[in-house]
């Protein structure tokens, strides 16, 4: 396929990394629907949806391997592991061992470490014309985590309008896993500088509240009546800029949502619309938790797909997953994951248009 909806070149995408060759995926369903993934990082470059001007893509980006190789943003689109998220100073215990990880986010450890799954190259393979598998097999004490972990990530372009992600984890040894993708949506199109005027709705009556390093310090707090509160819908820029700790010290939402369903059960976790392109998106998960977060830290100096600058707050994030420092609180669902069993989830991002 040498033409595609996204304007990427397959060329600029082919390399080879780590002795390891990467290369440009593309899938497409019959709705005209399109998307695009390298095998660095599993990463989800760009996904071109119908739109009421046509078709737009929404997730932001690059135009080449070495630009997302070099890129500040390390995680755009990618597959966060071994543990998505933050751990409280790099450090947890299983069975009484201690283990400890790279520091890379003030004092914590923050998505797998100083290489996690987002930097590593994964094997792929096409499996259908709306369906690509990506594996990768991080080894024994790899980033200081325990036991040999092998992660399978598929992904699927359904002609119903949903990319939907399915993860399969396996190890050698006692572990913790926490999985997510971390593609950055702008509704409006990557490129469009604010996603301000988006109007979003999460399923959840609580969050976790962070300290200054972003790590949850107590029990969930209630959303109703503070500005984190997103059970009704409500524009994201309506309340982001109010004077509370929380959006401070982040600059913008970076929360963990406690999501409203049954632990394990696929359901509806959040909706958010652009009223420029009346795109939709539904997202629907089986994890316990979603992470809100509307890129605050860009810095709008990196250079984007077709020359676009991505300015703080030009899209959001909803990463689906377990709660951050999840191995250092027992009260939290557990991320343990042992020998003989396997780690399996599912998340799937729906499209659609407002009438």
């Amino acid at each position: 396929m040498q033409q595609n909806k996204a304007g990427l070149s397959y060329e600029a995408f082919r390399g080879v990394v780590d002795g390891k060759a990467v290369q440009l995926y593309t899938l497409i369903n019959k709705a005209g629907a399109e998307a695009h993934f390298i095998n660095q990082g599993a990463k989800l470059v760009s996904l071109v949806v119908p739109s009421r001007t046509g078709y737009t893509d929404v997730v932001l980006g690059h135009d080449s391997l070495d630009e997302y190789i070099h890129s500040e943003e390390a995680y755009f689109g990618a597959i966060c592991g071994r543990y998505a998220n933050r751990i409280a100073r790099g450090h947890f215990t299983i069975d009484g061992t201690s283990y400890e990880l790279p520091i890379n986010n003030g004092p914590n450890s923050l998505h797998g470490g100083l290489k996690g799954f987002n930097a590593v190259i994964w094997d792929g393979e096409e499996l259908a014309p709306n369906k690509v598998a990506f594996t990768y097999t991080s080894p024994d004490g790899e980033e200081g985590y325990p036991g040999q972990l092998t992660v399978h990530v598929v992904y699927t372009l359904t002609d119903e309008g949903e990319l939907c992600i399915e993860y399969e984890a396996t190890t050698t040894r006692p572990t913790v896993v926490n999985l997510t993708n971390h593609a950055y949506f702008n509704l409006s199109g990557e490129g469009d500088p604010s996603v301000h005027d988006h109007t979003l709705e999460i399923f959840a009556k609580e969050y976790l509240p962070t300290d200054e390093t972003a790590i949850p310090y107590g029990a969930p707090a209630a959303v109703a009546g503070t500005p984190m509160d997103f059970s009704t819908p409500h524009l994201i820029g309506e309340r982001i800029d109010s004077d509370t700790d929380q959006l401070r010290w982040a600059r913008g939402y970076d929360h963990t949502y406690i999501l409203d369903k049954e632990l394990g059960k696929l359901a509806i976790a959040s909706r958010c619309s652009s009223p420029k392109t009346g795109i939709v998106m539904e997202v629907y998960t089986d994890q316990p938790g979603v992470q809100l977060y509307t890129g605050n830290w860009m810095s709008g100096n990196l250079r984007g797909k077709h020359d676009h600058r991505y300015p703080a707050r030009a899209a959001l994030c909803l990463e689906t997953q377990h709660y951050p420092d999840s191995p250092n609180k027992p009260e939290y669902p557990s991320t343990r994951l042992n020998p003989g069993e396997t780690f399996r989830s599912t998340t799937i991002f729906r499209f659609t248009l407002k009438a």
